[in-house]
Formats: structure tokens, sequence, C-alpha cells
């Protein structure tokens, strides 16, 4: 998994079009269903901690882990200009250890297929079921099949913030469901630019490696939704949300 160093500093900037309130708002709803109100949530893969920051907001006491070290400064950040207490933890999901278990857990924005392999995805998933109490809800998002071969694919992005800039270019690989990503960023430093480079690999987990890993974790799928809405799975959804219960 990528520790998204020197991407840290401009995540923010290239996410800015992601609505986390909208997503925090279907997060409480979903758990709400599920007679989740508040308690300890664990937000796995937090990365900046913006949905950290929300549902502290909305009354959940929020242990927030991530690989990149990077990544949580700027969680710790963002929380302390908003006035809210996050738990924050350098873990990698393959190695989850809490002091406790939570109430529900989150993991979003793409962080399962950064995963390396359905090994991993089993191991994080264990992890997760470990610690979640039984009737607890895990919800968390993957790249389908379709963004990764349609909407990534071979595709070249340029983004223009005015004194950062970013290249960005994916490779897929239908062989192995897996898409390479570098990055290259020039951020503007006086009367130059200075050059950052970041490279990653997404992987496509398919339905059925997904319901496995959570069987396996004494999880069951309770619904499948296409993006944070409440609408199905589709053809060309680009965001496969899964919303599962630890068994009883």
């Amino acid at each position: 998994m990528s520790y998204y160093g020197n991407f840290a500093a401009f995540y923010d900037a290239f996410t800015d079009d992601v609505d986390r309130a909208s997503m925090a708002a279907f997060i409480a709803e979903k758990l709400k269903q599920n007679g989740i109100s508040g308690g300890i949530l664990l937000d796995a893969g937090c990365g900046t901690g913006g949905l950290s920051v929300l549902c502290a907001q909305m009354g959940f006491d929020v242990i927030g882990t991530d690989i990149s070290p990077e990544m949580l400064q700027k969680a710790r950040e963002r929380a302390q200009q908003a006035g809210v207490q996050l738990l924050l933890l350098n873990q990698p999901l393959e190695e989850l250890d809490l002091y406790g278990t939570v109430r529900a857990a989150i993991c979003t924005l793409d962080t399962v297929n950064h995963l390396t392999g359905e090994q991993s995805l089993r191991q994080a998933f264990a992890r997760i079921g470990l610690f979640l109490e039984p009737g607890g809800v895990f919800l968390f998002d993957c790249n389908t099949y379709y963004k990764h071969s349609q909407v990534l694919g071979d595709n070249a992005y340029i983004y223009d913030l005015g004194d950062t800039y970013c290249g960005w270019q994916n490779t897929f690989y239908p062989e192995d469901n897996t898409t390479d990503v570098d990055l290259t960023f020039f951020d503007r430093q006086g009367g130059s630019f200075a050059r950052y480079d970041e490279s990653f690999t997404q992987y496509y987990f398919t339905p059925q490696q997904l319901e496995s890993a959570l069987a396996a974790a004494g999880m069951r799928v309770l619904q499948v939704c296409g993006g944070y809405r409440d609408q199905p799975l589709k053809k060309d959804s680009q965001r496969a949300v899964y919303i599962a219960s630890k068994e009883r």
C-alpha cells in the first residue's frame, strides 16, 4: 500500500469535489437504520480526516487509522481547527490493533482498492471484524470494474489549481485487475516550481472476493449501493458501497 507521502500535501486540494458532507449524512443514516447513533466509530484509512471530523461532529467518538504519517498530520491539524478530538493511529489495515471494540467502522474513498491483493483484503477485513462489536456495522466503498477499465483505464488527466499542477497517468492491467497510478505534481514556490512524484497501485476486487472476505471475518452483507445514495449498483456505477454487519 502506498504511504501517500508527497500526495498528502495536495490531497485535499485535488479531492475538493468530493461531497464529504453528503457521504457523512449517508453513513449516519445507514448506521441509524441499524440502531447505531453514537459510540466509538473507526475510520479505517482516514487520510486527512475529512470524514473523521464530520463523524465526530455528529456525536461519534472517532478513531482514525492510516498508514501515512503525513496524512495523519493533516488530520490532526483539521481536527484542531474544527475543535474536535480524534484518536489517530499510524497503522496499516492488515495490522489494525485497537484498545477495545468499536460500534461501527467505515473505510472510504478507495482505501480498500489500495490493499495489495486478496490475502491483504482478507487480513484487513479480519482485523476490522475482530474489533467490531457483535451487531456492529462495517460500511466501506470500492471502485468498480467499470471505473478501473473505463474511467481510470489507460487514461491521463491534467489538473490545474493555479499554483499547483498535477499530471495523472493510469495504466490498467485486465489480466490481474490492477491499475497503476503515477502522479507528478508541480508546486509553485516563489519564482519556480518544485516537482513531486507519487506512484501506487489500485486493485479491483470482485463482489465474490469482497463477500468471501467479509464472511471469513464473521460479517454479512446487508446492502450494496451504487455510490453514497440509496440506489442500486448499475453497470456504469463507479463506486460500490457495501453495508455489512458482524454476526451476533
